[in-house]
């Protein structure tokens, strides 16, 4: 799970270097075809699966089952937040509506752990009776492999979605889709112990899904709580809104840069220090062209400027040149 945690806060950097190249109704159009091919993925492997696993007597395809269909309501509540998120701003909402995208992370996180808990409770439940664990039939196998292929090339092409449109929401939705696909590895492994003659292994393989799944949705909705609450962006980011900023003709220092997530998206706020001797005209012009010169090379919503009149040494104008 460390692993899967590492790759999804790599993918996560990722975006962050992105500068939007996608245009807003290509981004959601994106979003909402990526999003429906996930549903139409994950009723088929539901009914599949809890089909298969009652016919089967296999709790732990079952569980998987029970896990695809928190998939299921997964993608409703991001194309419910790919809706809002992209409404314009209006009198309640000055800066738009992105973090709805956060929001939605913030259930997806939440459902996962439920359903990680739920699982959890069943499969001990399952253990402390062994006497009654029956042996699973062979069809039980095939289908778990059936998933496992279809999560993982699912996992695949929504990232690589998330990736060209840079959305944090579509990266959690697909690595929903990858803690399926390891769910249904460790389900395979669990029945084909069950047909081997080790009949714990079907239920113990549910309690590791329960857990993974659990520990995958904390990560998520630790992430964007983190966001909700006006976290930072990561130093990385704000080094280049620094720098693009020192860029701009006229700015000789800044002083307490400040940043906060929203969306996909950054607010900030910076102290700008300008020759003091030019006028109020001329200050304005050059906070406006650092403005623009941000927006336009990073992933920047706004930028709020305030302007500090400075003596225009000659060591402060080496310095901003170096």
């Amino acid at each position: 799970m460390a692993h899967y945690r590492q790759n999804f806060m790599n993918d996560l950097q990722y975006l962050a270097g992105q500068t939007g190249e996608e245009s807003s109704p290509e981004r959601k159009a994106a979003m909402q075809r990526c999003t429906w091919i996930s549903v139409a993925v994950n009723i088929g492997l539901t009914m599949t699966q809890v089909i298969a696993g009652i016919w089967s007597g296999s709790q732990g395809l079952i569980a998987d089952g029970i896990h695809s269909l928190s998939d299921l309501v997964a993608d409703f509540v991001v194309l419910l937040a790919a809706h809002h998120s992209h409404k314009a701003a209006d009198d309640d909402h000055h800066y738009g509506h992105q973090r709805y995208e956060n929001a939605a992370s913030l259930v997806l996180g939440g459902l996962l752990v439920m359903v990680g808990l739920g699982m959890i409770w069943a499969a001990v439940h399952k253990l402390q009776t062994p006497a009654d664990i029956p042996t699973v039939r062979s069809i039980a196998l095939w289908v778990a492999l059936g998933a496992l292929v279809a999560k993982e090339v699912l996992f695949r092409y929504m990232l690589a979605v998330a990736h060209k449109v840079g959305s944090s929401m579509l990266v959690a939705n697909a690595w929903h889709a990858r803690s399926d696909a390891a769910s249904s590895f460790v389900v395979a492994i669990g029945i084909g112990g069950n047909l081997i003659g080790f009949p714990l292994l079907d239920p113990v393989a549910a309690l590791i899904v329960g857990f993974m799944v659990a520990r995958m949705g904390w990560s998520f909705g630790w992430t964007a709580l983190n966001d909700l609450t006006d976290r930072a962006a990561t130093e990385e980011q704000i080094a280049g809104i620094a720098q693009d900023i020192l860029a701009t003709p006229g700015v000789l220092g800044i002083h307490a840069l400040k940043t906060r997530k929203t969306g996909d998206m950054i607010l900030a706020d910076v102290h700008l220090e300008i020759d003091g001797s030019l006028t109020v005209t001329q200050g304005h012009g050059i906070a406006r062209a650092a403005r623009i010169n941000v927006m336009t090379r990073q992933p920047v919503l706004y930028l709020m400027t305030h302007v500090d009149p400075v003596v225009a040494t000659p060591e402060k104008e080496n310095d901003h040149n170096a």
